[in-house]
């Protein structure tokens, strides 16, 4: 069993918060395009939420990878996607490569503050023309001493305009592609580092992502996240959490989107009889019901195995890439029963339709994961 009664403590804390220091100001936030990340962040910290399995030393908590599992699952009950990304850009993005390969030095300089929510963190990997394809990215870190010298950019940067520091993935020398990158903990107050611009998005509102630019950015060799060239398997190793966190962080939200939609499809009623009496309607919500508790099994297994210390890559690619598409086909399913407030902004369905549809690209797009699948079954071109 993946959750036990010493979950049930941290789960009710969480589940408080979100409904007394987050919910009540999603509306604001969504209008403001952006949210107070390092005052909600604070909070979180000082709650022990940022840090549920890292290590003590840095002032986590040490748990295991069930308790962040409990905790991307429990922010899905925020009214908004964009919250919830930036805290999981902050605890299973920016920072797992950190806390499992860093030096000592590094993590009481970057990770034991962003655990504290004294810092804001972001995580750069993609480039205006490199996004999914990791192995392609052209920023560039060149040995000058004991210094890198980084010049390139960073595109759709979430926490981008607020983040004190950035793990930034950068190619740190001319050698085999999947061997010549580095992660580096770039600060963002580092003379060189400016912010662009602040993107317009579709979704995700409450969000800031930015797109980042580096002139000559001069930082010490000794923020290099382990050895030199490991990076592209820092990062995969990296993207695991982060899919899995995609995946799980969308339950919540679509059960609600779900229970929503009935309580509206009850109330409403067309040709003298409620909506929600069509069978096709009460049959479809039942199907897209058992589409979520499976999607949930998926990610409970793909959590099992992570906390023995398995490798997870098919099932959390499996996990990310089933999310992606029920994250388009639940919510446009449910708005459809909406009829015309279903094309309005004030409702919660609607917003779920333009944040969910992120989850088919970002931490790699759908394409992406199908060939990791196929790498992993031998169907690929070529592959006897």
């Amino acid at each position: 069993m993946l959750f036990s009664q010493e979950h049930d403590e941290p789960r009710r804390v969480l589940q408080k918060f979100i409904a007394s220091d987050i919910n009540p100001h999603v509306e604001e936030w969504e209008k403001d395009g952006i949210f107070p990340a390092h005052e909600l962040f604070k909070k979180l910290g000082d709650l022990g939420f940022l840090g549920l399995n890292k290590p003590v030393e840095y002032g986590g908590q040490g748990l295991d990878y069930s308790y962040a599992l409990m905790m991307a699952e429990e922010l899905g009950a925020i009214n908004c996607g964009g919250v919830p990304m930036a805290i999981g850009v902050q605890t299973d993005m920016a920072t797992p490569a950190l806390a499992k390969f860093g030096s000592d030095e590094l993590r009481r300089e970057f990770l034991a503050p962003s655990i504290a929510g004294d810092y804001v963190a972001c995580i750069g990997v993609s480039e205006p023309s490199a996004g999914s394809d990791v192995a392609s990215i052209k920023t560039s870190a060149r040995s000058d001493g004991d210094d890198y010298v980084i010049s390139g950019g960073k595109m759709w940067i979430t926490n981008g305009t607020q983040a004190d520091w950035i793990c930034l993935l950068c190619n740190t020398g001319d050698g085999p592609i999947h061997r010549n990158k580095s992660l580096i903990c770039v600060p963002m107050k580092t003379k060189g580092v400016s912010i662009a611009r602040k993107l317009d998005k579709m979704g995700m509102r409450s969000s800031d992502t930015a797109q980042i630019h580096f002139d000559e950015v001069r930082v010490p060799k000794r923020n290099r996240i382990g050895e030199e060239g490991k990076g592209f398997v820092y990062q995969m190793v990296q993207f695991q959490e982060e899919r899995l966190w995609g995946a799980a962080a969308c339950l919540k939200s679509h059960e609600k989107t779900i229970q929503d939609t009935i309580d509206y499809t009850r109330s409403r009623k067309a040709f003298g009889k409620p909506l929600l009496d069509n069978q096709v309607i009460h049959f479809r919500l039942a199907e897209l019901q058992t589409e979520v508790e499976l999607l949930r099994s998926l990610i409970y297994r793909a959590a099992e195995q992570l906390v023995a210390g398995e490798d997870v890559t098919q099932l959390a690619t499996m996990a990310k890439l089933k999310a992606g598409r029920l994250g388009r086909e639940l919510p446009d399913a449910c708005l459809q029963y909406w009829g015309g407030m279903g094309f309005m902004n004030e409702t919660l369905v609607t917003r779920s339709y333009r944040d969910s549809r992120l989850t088919s690209i970002g931490g790699g797009a759908d394409e992406v994961m199908l060939g990791i699948l196929c790498k992993a079954m031998g169907t690929l071109p070529g592959k006897a």
